[in-house]
């Protein structure tokens, strides 16, 4: 396989008509190599449309997903993130590149231990994977000025939106087969957020997410 024209193909094909025209995002993604974060066995299919098979039965994100939620968040250099998912650790090196520093949480042993490998293989130094059940966040840690949670939930707990920052983002993926919706959250004052829907897609749930108490905009 010639990588570098898959990854080519990956951008131009499935990621930029995806709505992805952050010149800054599209770039990030030619130089983050999502094929060291793939397990060798799978690594046949870094670079195709589909949530790419990692252990425990979990599954990276699709790329167009990836970088289109990336590209909503705006993450800046002087931001704090904190990511409920770590997966093999490929959004977390996708968001420390543009931010100051990423806090990945991840619930299962096997994966943050692959994810922390991976991140130090690919010399990524402001990300961080801790194995912590993501659904309570890092209240300690909190304000955050980004938070992304790197899989599906049933409602976003009000747990996480509290450890906004005024003016931070979270993006998630929301609801329950077979429909489901990335949105943004803002927090814009200290009791106050403001939604805005994405757009549609299905992702794998995330653990350790029951079902949360209601909470209206």
């Amino acid at each position: 396989m010639n990588i570098e024209q898959a990854r080519f193909n990956m951008i131009e094909q499935q990621i930029r008509p995806w709505d992805v025209l952050d010149s800054s995002v599209l770039s990030l993604l030619a130089v983050v190599r999502r094929e060291e974060f793939v397990p060798p066995a799978h690594r046949a299919l870094a670079f195709m449309d589909l949530e790419v098979p990692l252990p425990e039965g979990q599954c990276m994100l699709a790329p167009k997903v990836e970088a289109r939620l990336l590209q909503e968040l705006q993450v800046h250099k002087h931001e704090r993130v904190l990511e409920i998912g770590a997966g093999s650790g490929h959004m977390a090196a996708l968001l420390a590149h543009k931010a100051q520093h990423v806090v990945s949480l991840e619930i299962r042993p096997a994966l943050a231990e692959l994810a922390s490998a991976n991140l130090r293989r690919a010399a990524v130094l402001n990300a961080e994977v801790r194995c912590a059940d993501g659904a309570l966040g890092l209240p300690g840690e909190a304000p955050f000025d980004v938070i992304l949670l790197s899989g599906s939930v049933a409602a976003v707990p009000r747990a996480l939106l509290e450890q906004l920052r005024v003016g931070g983002r979270l993006a998630a993926i929301v609801g329950n087969e077979p429909v489901m919706r990335a949105m943004r959250i803002t927090r814009t004052a200290e009791d106050a957020w403001q939604r805005v829907e994405l757009f549609d897609t299905v992702a794998q749930r995330l653990d350790g997410f029951g079902e949360p108490s209601k909470f209206r905009f």
